[in-house]
């Protein structure tokens, strides 16, 4: 009976076949036929041995339907897919090969466990999207501090165990190290110069900021637009660091690429550490800012630092990245701010002050300040008639209706002496 079984064979076999059986034809020598298939004399022989056996099987490489000496065993890799599935089951494969190695032990690939991943539909990868404008990418400033890219970042940084807040970031436009990571309940100018604070003790002041045109860093409305400055840019001024504003948002790529990484890696590093607030979240970003920036930043195309160091005391960088607004002081040498009114406690200049101009400076800790011809004045509070709040805008209103609530229930848990009961 006739063997007609089908033999899958390489290129390479069918070649090397064909040298082999000029070998058993006696048309060459084994030594020619170790030269021409590059083998050695040792090996030609057992070649010619095996096709002898075998027939035309015998070229066929005996590896091929066994497995690789360094497959992983399969009880093995279940156990570590069933790991992911109980801890890491929304995490991309990257990030789940370092946690696996950071939490676990647990040593693999990132392919490895991308590969098994699609393969247990715990990861689709992302289809490849068709791109509608290519942007040309922008070279990146010679020296750290010279340009630093600022945004935020608003998100469910907690899921579904705290609201929604921000996160301000920093990455220096150079290296794209993350120089500042903070959270917030929103973004709002408090935030910025709290950033900005942190940023210039950390670091020194940098040369320029390159921000969006949000209404912090830009006034945009109607005629003032062109004359006014704001808030932000007052103070920026102030400490003679230049504000740079992006026409679009793929102009400050880099920190919005920062704001996605984040987004990926933050979310899971706070659920995984049992972080559930902006106290705790922010104590664990001064030091895992350092992690990111040693996994992601660059080194600066040039050695030298581009920050300036800041001359001014500690109480005068405050001052400026206050919230400064002039007010007119009246007859009686008050003053009205917000929903709150300031009696100056004055000795002397009561006449001279009195329809003149002071300058409220709204510090970082929400504490007020003073200010008569860059005198530093003592007041104390008075009660001010009620009256209807001011507009709150979409930036704000949560955090706004947050505050409303928690002060309401205060008031419900006081009896009728003012004691909690």
């Amino acid at each position: 009976m006739n063997d007609k079984r089908l033999l899958l064979m390489t290129k390479r076999e069918l070649s090397r076949l064909d040298v082999i059986k000029d070998v058993l034809k006696k048309r060459i020598t084994q030594k020619n036929a170790a030269r021409q298939l590059n083998l050695s004399i040792r090996q030609v022989k057992r070649v010619v041995k095996r096709v002898k056996q075998d027939g035309d099987e015998g070229i066929i490489s005996r590896k091929r339907l066994a497995p690789s000496n360094r497959k992983i065993p399969e009880a093995e890799k279940m156990e570590v897919l069933n790991l992911i599935r109980d801890k890491y089951y929304d995490f991309p494969p990257t990030l789940a090969t370092e946690k696996l190695e950071e939490l676990n032990n647990l040593v693999y690939s990132r392919e490895t466990i991308r590969q098994w991943m699609i393969a247990e539909g715990l990861w689709k990868p992302k289809a490849r999207k068709k791109i509608k404008k290519v942007f040309q990418q922008r070279k990146r400033r010679a020296s750290a501090g010279e340009l630093i890219q600022i945004d935020g970042s608003p998100h469910a940084w907690f899921e579904d165990r705290a609201p929604v807040c921000n996160m301000t970031v920093f990455i220096d436009d150079a290296t794209g190290e993350y120089a500042v990571l903070m959270l917030s309940p929103s973004e709002t100018l408090q935030a910025y110069q709290q950033a900005m604070y942190q940023y210039i003790k950390e670091y020194g002041k940098p040369r320029a900021l390159y921000s969006d045109r949000h209404s912090i860093f830009k006034v945009n409305k109607g005629e003032m637009k062109e004359t006014k400055v704001s808030q932000f840019g007052r103070a920026m001024k102030e400490l003679d660091i230049e504000l740079i504003f992006a026409a679009t948002p793929e102009a400050k790529g880099r920190v919005e690429r920062a704001n996605q990484t984040l987004q990926n890696r933050l979310v899971k590093e706070f659920r995984l550490r049992n972080i559930n607030t902006i106290e705790d979240a922010n104590k664990f970003l001064k030091e895992y800012k350092y992690v990111l920036t040693n996994k992601f930043a660059k080194v600066a195309r040039s050695s030298v630092d581009a920050h300036r160091s800041i001359a001014k005391s500690d109480e005068e960088l405050l001052r400026i990245l206050s919230r400064k607004e002039e007010r007119i002081i009246t007859k009686n040498l008050e003053i009205q701010y917000k929903t709150k009114l300031f009696q100056l406690e004055v000795e002397g200049l009561g006449l001279t002050m009195q329809r003149s101009s002071a300058t409220i400076c709204e510090k970082l800790d929400g504490g007020i300040e003073i200010l008569y011809k860059n005198r530093s004045i003592p007041y104390h509070t008075l009660a001010l008639p009620d009256k209807q709040l001011s507009t709150q805008d979409a930036k704000t209103i949560n955090k706004y209706v947050d505050d409303v609530i928690t002060e309401q229930n205060k008031q419900k848990n006081l009896d009728e002496e003012g004691k909690y009961v």
